[in-house]
């Protein structure tokens, strides 16, 4: 069996489509490639962000479940999602940027030998940004290249995804274990465990915290993370060993985009291996991706009653000029 080839996407919720969607394209520089309904819940959006072509291993996404209530942060969470961007100049360039949008960040620091900045959106989800100026392993993807953020200090991808546990014997051992995943260094109660080819795609920070209160989920929080797999025969070969292991699993899931499935690998802690293919750019075109609502085949007959339950959302960026903004 292949190992996992590395990060995939990363899902959380918001308190609002339409603030997610101005933060991460106008503040970010990230493209939403698809603007799509939660295939679980059709009244919810679930919105897509990444590279310029959503390449997998470069995209976030979000619900925005109607009444869910704020979550709370705390151990046994996905706790932060980081972005890569191409080196430590870059980090220079956001921390100026994040001052003049009024962001809240940490500065730049060092962790595991890299240069990160950590910062927050208005319903206080936490992201970091990673250098890959020290980088080795799985390639990143392709700044978004008519965004408002200068190409050589876009993000181009995710990076380390980090997991805040009082578990952390129990998952450790999982990651190793069931996963392939390996533990390559440590600092403090951060390991850092990586897969595949390695690098900032495709590593883990777990922490080991047991005295923050339990988390809860709800707005400002992540609902799962997902790693690579080349195909749906991969996807197979995973459930199998899943139930060796007596983890449980969803089965193969159709999302259309992507195969997935799914497992809780620890008490809150929410995994799905998900195919690199088909991807994003089949039922658009590349100049308005993600302009219209993408419904797969087998919801297109409900179109109607979705477009009903759903708000419109005006995410036209086609006939928009941005100017590139330097600090």
């Amino acid at each position: 069996m292949d190992e996992l080839k590395g990060l995939h996407h990363v899902t959380a919720i918001t308190s609002s489509a339409e603030k997610i969607y101005d933060f991460f394209t106008y503040t970010l520089g990230l493209r939403l490639v698809k603007k799509t309904v939660n295939q679980d819940d059709i009244k919810t959006y679930h919105l897509y962000f990444a590279d310029d072509v959503g390449s997998p291993g470069t995209d976030m996404t979000f619900f925005d479940f109607p009444g869910i209530p704020k979550g709370i942060h705390g151990t046994n969470e996905i706790s932060k999602t980081s972005f890569r961007v191409q080196d430590d100049a870059a980090l220079q360039y956001w921390e100026k940027r994040f001052d003049r949008f009024k962001v809240k960040h940490t500065g730049i620091k060092e962790q595991f030998g890299k240069k990160i900045i950590g910062f927050a959106d208005f319903d206080e989800q936490q992201y970091q940004l990673i250098s890959d100026e020290l980088n080795e392993g799985v390639e990143s993807g392709t700044p978004w290249q008519d965004g408002p953020i200068p190409l050589e200090y876009a993000i181009t991808g995710l990076g380390p995804i980090h997991i805040r546990t009082s578990y952390f014997d129990y998952l450790k051992e999982v990651m190793e274990t069931v996963f392939f995943m390996r533990e390559i260094a440590q600092e403090d109660s951060f390991h850092l465990f990586e897969m595949g080819e390695g690098g900032n795609g495709a590593q883990v920070i777990l922490e080991y915290n047991t005295v923050l209160p339990q988390a809860r989920q709800g707005f400002g929080t992540v609902h799962h993370t997902a790693f690579r797999v080349d195909d749906r025969s991969d996807l197979e070969a995973w459930k199998q060993r899943l139930q060796e292991f007596k983890l449980p699993n969803s089965g193969y899931v159709e999302r259309y985009y992507f195969g997935s499935l799914y497992t809780n690998v620890a008490p809150s802690i929410l995994f799905e291996l998900a195919t690199d293919g088909p991807g994003f750019m089949g039922d658009e075109p590349y100049e308005t991706l993600g302009e219209k609502l993408s419904l797969p085949p087998f919801f297109e007959e409900k179109r109607d009653e979705i477009v009903n339950l759903v708000r419109p959302i005006d995410t036209v960026r086609s006939t928009k000029h941005f100017e590139k903004q330097y600090e």
